[in-house]
């Protein structure tokens, strides 16, 4: 049996969970404090989250092509997003961010206002805030965001295929290689991977609900 599909998946689930890791807490911030369009913005972040993943993939085809403008300016660099490794990424990047964006939103609209209130009057910056205030309150709620995150990336199928393809050893990953293994009748191959699969994700969510149990028994013993 042929691990490479695995390797692929925890490559591109690892670093689709670091880009988003940072990329959807800054951006949740940011969108805190906008005034105008907020809505709008929004429902543009979230969008990957309702819309098919082979419908993702495909606007991600469309804006990585060779005819688009990025497709057209890395083509200048000898560098093609498409069926490659950096696809996978891409692919499972998008499709993971509003489940940290989302969830790390909701944790900083939830903070006691009071408490910033009193920071800004106690001449904190934005930033202080964000950092010394915003982050340490809502880290339950980050790590739960990130934990969420990586299960989601380690599983993405339809915006993976349309964007990377499915070329064995370079971007198949594990639900590619069910569905190939589908498609040719090897179903003995297709239950390792589904096998695989399902206890990473048991694995992913047992080690949520530690994570949750240790926090709720933490703020419990500072309540005492």
């Amino acid at each position: 049996m042929n691990y490479s599909p695995l390797l692929i998946s925890l490559k591109a689930a690892l670093f689709a969970t670091v880009i988003t890791f940072f990329l959807g807490i800054y951006i949740a911030f940011l969108i805190t404090k906008l005034k105008r369009f907020k809505g709008l913005v929004d429902g543009f972040l979230t969008l990957p989250l309702v819309l098919p993943p082979t419908v993702v993939g495909f606007f991600l085809l469309i804006i990585f092509g060779k005819n688009s403008f990025i497709g057209n300016v890395l083509g200048r660099f000898n560098i093609s997003i498409v069926f490659s490794n950096a696809a996978t990424v891409i692919a499972s990047t998008v499709v993971a961010f509003p489940l940290m964006y989302r969830t790390v939103r909701g944790a900083f609209e939830q903070l006691d206002r009071n408490m910033i209130y009193v920071a800004r009057t106690l001449g904190l910056s934005e930033h202080q805030i964000f950092i010394k205030i915003m982050l340490p309150n809502s880290f339950s709620s980050i790590m739960a965001g990130t934990i969420l995150t990586f299960a989601r990336a380690l599983g993405e199928f339809g915006a993976t295929i349309m964007l990377a393809g499915n070329i064995p050893g370079k971007t198949q990953t594990m639900s590619v290689a069910i569905y190939s293994a589908v498609q040719a009748g090897n179903r003995a191959l297709a239950y390792r991977w589904v096998a695989i699969m399902a206890t990473m994700s048991f694995i992913t969510i047992l080690l949520m609900d530690k994570f949750e149990t240790v926090q709720i028994n933490r703020i419990g013993k500072g309540g005492n």
